[in-house]
Formats: structure tokens, C-alpha cells, sequence
């Protein structure tokens, strides 16, 4: 039996994968965050299967749930919102699973820059602005930074940056990367993207906590920061050279 981590993407139910969605549709039990994971999800598991809500479950619980299944003979459902790879505290869970000799497998899911990125309608790399983006978050209470990765260091690279988990600490964000990027530098915060909730706040850094305060965004958002999200940037520069004249004529030229 194998115990399936399953992006679930970023909170609109179509934007789970074709592969996602189809062992989601065969698996006899399911465990979903349902503070995260939206129930319409749900729909698409097989008659009969049992559903778990981990919620406010410790790893522990999670665990002998899906243990239990496995003993069962379930093939198991692991919902994680947006893709496993980032933020998702998947690492814990397969530790205990493989000491127990339980295989899993990792099922990618469209992570949530992605969705606020498209919610933007623009692109996060502009040839001569930007070709870089940096995904990090800031300390808190709950989970430090690893030594070097503090956002003051990591802003001195001045590449664009997609901050995630950090909608409550803009004062924070302000302070760290004025000095790299530029108190008017823009800034572009999606909300849970791809929802019907959605909400879109553009501003200048230094207007940050402003905003977001005034559009009550304390959580589930992607602030993005960089000169990139100028909607002038593009105007700017040159085309990419994917369409230039002289990439075709190389093209054509090689055969």
C-alpha cells in the first residue's frame, strides 16, 4: 500500500493536476487539512471512502491514522494545499512513515506563487528588470530562520522576492528591505489566490502595512516585491530574445 502527499494547489478545486486527481479518485482513505484544502475536493474520492480531517490533529494522530489505513490496506490520500515542496511540513510526516516501512509518494500540486502570479497577469521575470525569484518567509514565534536566510540578508541579492506566511509581519518586511529595494519600490499582495475571495493590493513598500491592514489581509497571501511588478517594466526593454529576429535567423541558419 503507498501513502500518497498530494498537492492540492492553491485553493481553487480545478487547479489540482490531472495525476493528483486521479489517485485522489482511488484512494480508500483521505487525510485533508480542512481549514486548507477546499471540500470540493473531496468530491472527487471514491464511494465509501473515510475521511479524515487533520486540522487541529497533532503529527502523532495523523500518523496512527494513517498507519491504521495502511494496515487496512488502503492506499492513502494525503492532501496538502498548494505544492508539498514548500511549506507544506510533509518532511516530519515521511520520516515516521518510511521507519514504519510504509511507502510514499510525492504527487506535485500548483503552488500558491504560481496562482497569484497568474491572478496578477503578469510575469515574475522580465528580461533586463529581473530574471530571478527568491521564495522565502519571515521569522516568527512559531519558526525561526535558518542562520544566513534572514530577510535582511537575503534582500542585498535584490532579486524579486515571493514572501509567503508573512502578511501579519509587513512592519517587519518594510524595515528589511527598504534599504535594498527602495521605499517606492513596487509591491504586488494576492490573497487567497484563485479563490472566489480573492483580493489583489498594489502598493508601494513603504505603504504596506497600510494596505494590507485596511484590506484586512492577515494570512494566506503572497507578497511579492521587485521592480518587476512596475506595469511600466515592460515597456521598457527589449523583447525576449525566444521571439527575436535573431533566433530565427540562427534557427533557419542551423537547419
Amino acid at each position: 500500500m503507498t501513502v500518497y502527499v498530494i498537492g492540492a494547489g492553491p485553493g481553487a478545486p480545478d487547479l489540482i493536476t490531472v495525476r493528483g486527481a486521479e489517485i485522489l479518485g482511488r484512494c480508500q482513505t483521505c487525510l485533508y487539512a480542512g481549514s486548507l484544502v477546499p471540500t470540493e475536493l473531496l468530491e472527487r474520492c471514491p464511494p465509501g471512502v473515510t475521511l479524515i480531517d487533520t486540522a487541529r490533529m497533532r503529527l502523532p494522530e495523523i500518523i496512527a491514522h494513517i498507519v491504521a489505513a495502511d494496515a487496512a490496506g488502503h492506499d492513502v490520500a494525503r492532501l496538502h494545499s498548494g505544492d508539498p515542496s514548500l511549506y507544506s511540513a510533509m518532511t516530519e510526516q515521511r520520516r515516521e512513515l518510511l521507519a514504519r516501512g510504509i511507502e510514499v509518494e510525492v504527487v506535485p500540486g500548483v503552488p500558491a506563487f504560481a496562482a497569484a502570479a497568474a491572478a496578477l497577469d503578469g510575469e515574475l521575470t522580465v528580461p533586463g528588470v529581473g530574471q530571478s525569484l527568491l521564495i522565502t518567509r519571515v521569522s516568527t514565534l512559531s519558526t525561526d530562520m535558518p542562520p544566513g536566510e534572514d530577510l535582511d540578508r537575503l534582500a542585498a541579492t535584490g532579486v524579486t522576492l515571493a514572501l509567503h506566511l508573512a502578511a501579519h509581519r509587513t512592519e517587519q518586511i518594510v524595515d528589511a528591505l527598504a534599504p535594498h529595494y527602495g521605499r517606492d519600490c513596487p509591491t504586488a499582495t494576492v490573497a487567497f489566490a484563485s479563490r472566489p475571495d480573492q483580493q489583489i493590493v498594489r502598493c508601494a513598500l513603504t505603504e504596506l502595512p497600510t494596505a494590507l491592514s485596511e484590506a484586512g489581509i492577515r494570512r494566506t497571501a503572497v507578497i511579492f516585491v521587485g521592480r518587476v511588478l512596475d506595469p511600466n517594466a515592460s515597456t521598457t526593454v527589449s523583447d525576449s530574445y525566444l521571439y527575436s529576429e535573431a533566433r530565427m535567423t540562427k534557427l533557419r541558419t542551423d537547419g
